[in-house]
């Protein structure tokens, strides 16, 4: 059914994800938000990711009410037919799915059903990219009430933040983690980005990294770092958490 072949990396690139083991953030299930629109691209990122040396994936796709109304029902069957896909092809790579929620005013009917976790009642959420949100350390709290862990996606990128850094440090100690995205220490993202994304490496206050797999272009931005050897060399020492994320059961 799924006759494509997989690409042989190159000797370079083979372990370069190796030091994450488990990405955490990614949209890799099918026509469910701004991510891969079809199952073959989903298995093919999956198996990239693979040769990259990650060995465990959980996709996070957009859980924003406005515009992409996922939940678990809507996103089981994508879900499964990925899954489905790869065990077909003889892939059993631990491959799971929670969800990015997006925090807005409509947290308490997210909070009214289960919400999808990644690994141990950790859920992660992003925010608006225009403007903080003032009400966000309520949310927060009212998530930690909820018994959830939370932990924030790619903090970096809130370009309100870049003026008043001592807010990461803020997130941390009201008791949410922070994770990165691995493409915002290339640039990426642009310039600024790559500087607060630096200054959160710095200061240490990053839990986590993710790929945030979207596309084609991310994975080759992806591949490149191989070239950049003072990039990898940090990547390999930094203590990130990914490491120790439990294998999960499918």
């Amino acid at each position: 059914m799924f006759l494509f072949r997989r690409r042989e990396p190159a000797a370079s690139t083979k372990s370069l994800l190796a030091f994450m083991g488990t990405d955490l953030h990614s949209h890799l299930l099918p026509a469910v938000d701004d991510g891969v629109r079809e199952i073959t691209t989903s298995v093919n990122f999956i198996e990239q990711l693979q040769q990259l040396g990650i060995h465990q994936v959980i996709t996070t796709p957009h859980a924003m009410p406005d515009r992409y109304p996922n939940n678990a029902g809507t996103l089981k069957n994508p879900y499964l037919d990925v899954l489905s896909a790869l065990r077909k092809r003889g892939n059993d790579i631990p491959f799971h799915h929670a969800a990015e929620y997006y925090l807005d005013e409509n947290l308490p009917e997210t909070l009214g059903q289960p919400m999808l976790t990644l690994f141990n009642k950790t859920v992660l959420v992003e925010m608006s990219f225009m403007s903080a949100p003032p009400q966000i350390f309520q949310w927060l709290f009212d998530l930690q009430a909820a018994g959830y862990q939370p932990l924030l996606a790619h903090p970096e990128r809130y370009a309100y933040y870049h003026s008043h850094p001592e807010t990461y440090a803020r997130f941390r100690e009201r008791g949410c983690m922070l994770q990165v995205n691995l493409l915002s220490l290339t640039g990426y993202y642009g310039k600024h980005i790559k500087q607060a994304a630096d200054y959160l490496i710095q200061k240490n206050l990053v839990d986590y990294i993710g790929t945030d797999l979207h596309h084609e272009k991310h994975l080759q931005a992806i591949r490149d770092i191989a070239s950049n050897k003072k990039l990898r060399l940090m990547l390999e020492a930094y203590p990130f958490k990914n490491a120790t994320i439990p294998m999960l059961n499918v």
